[in-house]
């Protein structure tokens, strides 16, 4: 089976937003998923984006997607940030993941961003042994801080 990397349009939106359901799953926060359609559809492709992204797509369906924003560090500059990504469960295995990696990494070179940040939940071993395959540094150091505005 062959996987096509693509940029996700504004028709990948539902998908997309099915796979962010998995992954609230995955990560026992099921309930936490409170963005609306019309928020995220206009998030990523109204007049002003504030996300870009790539879908795997396997046979027209799409199996997977890395969604990204640009940070600012006062200390490097650009970055990219990558809030997710993630293959859905029945396509694990198959390279997809590492494929959307790729086109990040390639993303980030053309752009000039000068790397890429992101989180990963400490008991998430799956996740630590995927990254560290792209020689990723996992910093222990740094604390997440989250203020909620109602």
């Amino acid at each position: 089976m062959s996987a096509t990397i693509r940029r996700a349009t504004l028709a990948d939106c539902p998908r997309m937003m099915e796979l962010v359901r998995e992954l609230a799953l995955y990560e026992r926060a099921p309930d936490q998923v409170t963005v609306s359609m019309e928020h995220f559809e206009q998030s990523g492709f109204g007049p002003h984006p504030v996300w870009w992204a790539f879908v795997a797509e396997e046979n027209g369906v799409v199996q997977g997607f890395a969604l990204y924003y640009i940070r600012y560090s006062t200390w490097k500059g650009q970055r990219m940030y990558l809030e997710d990504i993630l293959v859905t469960e029945q396509a694990r295995g198959r390279g997809l993941g590492a494929e959307l990696m790729k086109a990040l990494i390639q993303e980030a070179k053309d752009k000039n961003f000068t790397g890429i940040t992101w989180q990963v939940l400490e008991w998430n071993e799956p996740a630590f042994n995927f990254y560290r395959k792209f020689n990723a540094f996992l910093d222990p150091e740094w604390v997440n801080a989250t203020l909620e505005l109602q």
